[in-house]
């Protein structure tokens, strides 16, 4: 929940007043606020006769069309635009035109045209409100991101419908930092980042396609501020602070003063840092660690390359499989992957195979399966790819036909038992014999296959696992979960949350254990690994290779290269016999602090 708003006076009695919302977007900004009010239409429902059902069907085809144009006049700006921002907004605008096409919100909004008899507007607005009940009961960051997409279309379709005028393009002066109710990923697509410092907004998430947005613009950002549209008039000086999730209305000088200070240290940090991204992760005695990146889009390459990465130690490969009601192609996975490893040259991707389930639905997919069952207890990861053979067959079949000429690996979620990952290898032998029967050419020889540790059980028995495995990958978020049994999208038991816990710091160090005595190599890719605070406790744990959010990597590098790594092993030995997680963090900080 936000926080109430907090209110001091300036010497000349102006009110200043600090709003918290969510850090959506790094960065500090400093200018006159460009107040947006939102336009909420009102949708009138109204029996419609019979016999114009099929002009009522015809309307809402004609907004179809129409909102498709829009889109696609959208996406063709986009695509002038440089960098990721605009392969991030072509790609965005891609699940918006699939949305148009036969989607669950226009079939649910023609069958309830046809079944109930009323107005089009009406029916799409109906469908949409079942759809997000359903999603919004998931209750998972990522599920809330797709459902602003949705809400975006069905706002649009209905727009078109009640002919209300589409929304203006954000305009602000020079510098200026828009406020507004809330702010759709194509309002963000229409902003120039030149005339524009900050946005800030009473609604949105952190995981929603207007954060990345933001990120990508380089824009800071401060979403979900409840009260903020309360608090702010038109041209007020304000704070956008995107490290803290503060907005602040009316700072006094002082203030101002204090937040410049930190604008410009953070611009040094910065620069000092960018200095040191294509600099080997090497420690003050020369151990040498590899720095990777987590993907989970195409459009974040550019910045993978830019931040001096040395491969894709994780590439979630289900975002080809989200916001559409079919399964993509071979091709369509082919020439996606190829989009993402060529970027690499011959520096190693590792392609995680489907991880649906759990939070993450995959309509296609679930079908034929009772949605029970695709619980996180359920069928996750490779539970349901092995559901489903056909699907991790053409999986395969596509990191095949990429891996011909790129360095990829193959990473298996979810795994328990040596058996799933002998099944999954007999399903990637036999992709390989029929593509070799076709004539398609194949890697030799054939990618390594990994599994990934994330339930206590795989830790427990990485000895066996690492028999039937070419490398561990460690995921330290799951792990953490199952674990503890704690959700952190619950609210009740979030601070529960905590990779410190000996149980954690215990099955990390016993997976890094059995995989060196097998001699296969082993990483880490939960958030822990892109954390500064962790990288001493991690390098003395044995783990040499860490992947992380590309951005992270230049602070994590400059880390390494301040730690000895004797001194971090022997630290971490200490670490490891204590039974108290705040004891453990106080070692930790106070050796971050020492070294």
């Amino acid at each position: 929940m936000p926080k109430k708003s907090q209110a001091i006076e300036t010497p000349r009695g102006k009110r200043e007043r600090t709003f918290k919302g969510l850090a959506a977007a790094p960065g500090i900004a400093i200018g006159k606020a460009y107040v947006r009010f939102g336009r909420h239409i009102e949708v009138q429902e109204y029996v419609v006769a019979k016999t114009k059902i099929r002009g009522e069907l015809k309307r809402l085809d004609a907004a179809v069309n129409v909102a498709r144009r829009q889109i696609t006049s959208l996406q063709e700006r986009a695509a002038g635009m440089r960098g990721t921002t605009g392969d991030e907004l072509v790609f965005l605008f891609d699940a918006y035109l699939a949305m148009l096409d036969d989607s669950r919100l226009v079939r649910g909004a023609r069958s309830i045209i046809e079944e109930e008899c009323i107005n089009a507007e009406a029916a799409v607005q109906r469908e949409f409100t079942a759809l997000a009940k359903r999603f919004e009961a998931m209750k998972d960051a990522y599920i809330a991101a797709r459902l602003d997409d949705i809400r975006e279309v069905a706002s649009r379709l209905i727009g078109i419908l009640v002919r209300s005028p589409a929304n203006e393009p954000p305009k602000t002066p020079k510098g200026g930092i828009i406020v507004a109710e809330q702010l759709s990923p194509a309002d963000m697509a229409q902003i120039d980042p030149e005339s524009v410092s900050a946005v800030a907004a009473a609604l949105g998430g952190t995981e929603g396609h207007t954060a990345i947005m933001a990120r990508a613009l380089g824009l800071p950002a401060v979403l979900g501020a409840a009260d903020l549209l309360v608090g702010v008039e038109q041209s007020q000086q304000i704070i956008v602070d995107g490290y803290s999730g503060k907005i602040i209305v009316n700072p006094t000088p002082a203030t101002i003063k204090r937040f410049e200070k930190r604008q410009a240290e953070k611009q040094k940090r910065t620069r000092a840092l960018d200095s040191l991204r294509f600099e080997p992760a090497q420690s003050r005695d020369g151990t040498i660690i590899q720095l990777m990146a987590n993907v989970e889009l195409p459009v974040e390459m550019e910045n993978v390359k830019q931040s001096g990465a040395e491969g894709v130690g994780l590439l979630r490969s289900e975002f080809m499989f989200m916001n559409r009601d079919d399964i993509p192609s071979e091709d369509e996975q082919v020439a996606i992957l190829e989009q993402i490893v060529s970027v690499m040259g011959m520096q190693s991707v590792t392609i995680r195979t489907l991880d649906i389930g759990g939070e993450k639905p995959a309509p296609a997919l679930l079908t034929e399966i009772d949605e029970a069952a695709v619980s996180a207890l359920g069928l996750r990861g490779i539970r349901l790819s092995l559901v489903n053979p056909d699907t991790l067959r053409t999986q395969f079949r596509a990191i095949l036909r990429v891996g011909v000429k790129r360095n990829v690996r193959i990473l298996l979620p979810m795994v328990t038992t040596p058996g799933e990952v002998k099944r999954a290898k007999k399903i990637l032998n036999e992709a390989a014999d029929e593509l070799m029967a076709e004539g398609i050419a194949l890697p030799d020889p054939l990618p390594p296959v990994g599994v990934m540790i994330e339930v206590p059980g795989a830790a427990l028995t990485a000895d066996s696992l690492a028999r039937a495995s070419d490398f561990f990958a460690i995921g330290s978020n799951d792990l953490t979960m199952y674990t503890l049994a704690v959700d952190r999208a619950n609210e009740h038991v979030a601070h529960l949350f905590n990779t410190l816990h000996p149980a954690v710091l215990r099955l990390i160090q016993f997976t890094t254990q059995a995989a060196l005595r097998a001699r296969i190599p082993v990483s880490i890719c939960g958030e822990i690994a892109g954390d500064p605070r962790y990288t001493a406790l991690l390098i003395g744990l044995g783990l040499h290779d860490l992947s992380m959010t590309a951005s992270n990597i230049p602070i994590i590098k400059k880390r390494i290269m301040e730690l000895d790594t004797l001194a971090a092993t022997q630290r971490t030995q200490q670490i490891m016999e204590q039974t108290d997680s705040g004891r453990i963090a106080m070692m930790i900080d106070d050796f971050n602090t020492l070294a």
